[in-house]
């Protein structure tokens, strides 16, 4: 609401300035003001010199901002494709500044050099062949140059051969708001998912009468380990979502109804890019501000922020909602040593099922039997697929 109120105040008061200035504009009547609303000489002149100036501060304010804010940029890419993505994108910023620069330089000049002038005439061409031919071949073969490596570039990043390629087969599936992963477990094939099939802990509808379905394990937290292709394969339960890993230079849509994929191989682990020299100072600023702001909030007699740890993260890229900001999810890049360890530790989703009947199944009450920790129990997949029919 006092946003609300500054915003009407600021209105009024461009209101009233607007007025006091035609106000203005009528007592200078008959004063031998120049009001016939024509351009002059001065007036050409100084609109001139104003061009130069407005060249000025955007060039300065420029080199500024690439010294005030250049080192907020992303750290080197966390993946073997990131490589090949941030060449491509400095390949083309290069470009840009170039043409940019000249650019502006040549129309603030020209409109300064070529400003009216009562005693000069504009001279009228009707065309120029070679002018035209020139301005438009350079940036077709510089346009075609750009979308030509990119397509190469982009065509080895998205092929993927899964028959040839040892690769680690993960599905991402992203819902308002929130990530869960799923493993495909020894045999490296997911199985078959249907929204249909979501019920309790079974989030994902995954189809637990599929064979390929019974080593499936679904996680909130991702892992994978450094130095393996992982394939990850992307569905949506409800509205079109982005995964976006900028770490690793990652995105692909998600979209209801069809499953996308998107792989890259690790580079770094988490602690090895939490380690980086880059990386230390960007988390230390950043620890620096959140003192500051924590100083304020203790004063206020609230709780202080907690201290910025860096850890890989998936992120939604497209609004999807009221609470788009903030769907997310930890992802850890961990030696295939450690990997291998914890994915070990994880209930398969057949597990959990089963854990989560025989819990409801169970009486309630003081006189109920003691639970029994069942977790390391080996399960019979015939009789799994019968048991959740």
């Amino acid at each position: 609401m006092t946003s609300l109120l500054v915003i009407i105040v600021l209105v009024l008061l461009a209101i009233a300035l607007w007025q006091l200035t035609k106000i203005f504009d009528l007592t200078q009547v008959g004063q031998g003001a120049n009001n016939d609303q024509i351009a002059n000489d001065k007036d050409n002149n100084v609109q001139g010199y104003l061009m130069f100036g407005f060249l000025a501060f955007l060039y300065i304010f420029t080199i500024y901002g690439l010294f005030k804010w250049g080192h907020l940029v992303l750290d080197n890419p966390a993946s073997e494709h990131g490589i090949d993505v941030d060449r491509l994108m400095n390949i083309t910023w290069v470009l840009i500044f170039t043409v940019q620069a000249i650019t502006q330089v040549l129309l603030h000049y020209f409109a300064f050099k070529y400003r009216g002038n009562k005693d000069k005439k504009a001279l009228y061409f009707a065309d120029n062949d070679r002018l035209e031919f020139i301005w438009s071949v350079i940036p077709a073969v510089v346009l075609a140059g750009l979308i030509l490596y990119g397509l190469y570039a982009w065509t080895n990043i998205m092929f993927v051969d899964e028959k040839e390629e040892e690769v680690i087969v993960i599905e991402l599936y992203a819902k308002q708001f929130a990530w869960e992963a799923r493993y495909s477990g020894e045999d490296n094939v997911l199985g078959k998912a249907n929204v249909r099939y979501i019920e309790g802990v079974n989030t994902l509808g995954v189809d637990l009468a599929d064979p390929n379905a019974q080593d499936d394990k679904v996680v909130t937290e991702l892992h994978i380990p450094k130095g393996k292709k992982v394939l990850f394969k992307m569905r949506s339960q409800d509205v079109l979502h982005s995964a976006y890993m900028p770490h690793f230079r990652a995105q692909m849509n998600c979209v209801p109804g069809m499953v996308t994929q998107f792989a890259f191989t690790p580079t770094q682990t988490t602690e090895e890019y939490r380690n980086s020299k880059k990386m230390t100072e960007k988390v230390a600023n950043i620890n620096k501000e959140r003192a500051k702001r924590s100083a304020v909030l203790v004063a206020n007699g609230e709780s202080p922020l907690d201290p910025y740890t860096f850890d890989y993260l998936l992120l939604c890229n497209k609004i999807c909602g009221a609470s788009h900001y903030n769907m997310q999810m930890k992802i850890v890049v961990d030696t295939p040593e450690d990997y291998k360890k914890w994915l070990s530790e994880k209930p398969t989703l057949v597990e959990a099922v089963l854990a989560e009947k025989a819990s409801k199944e169970e009486p309630q009450g003081p006189s109920a039997p003691i639970k029994k920790d069942t977790t390391s129990v080996a399960v019979d997949t015939a009789k799994v697929v019968v048991a959740v029919k």
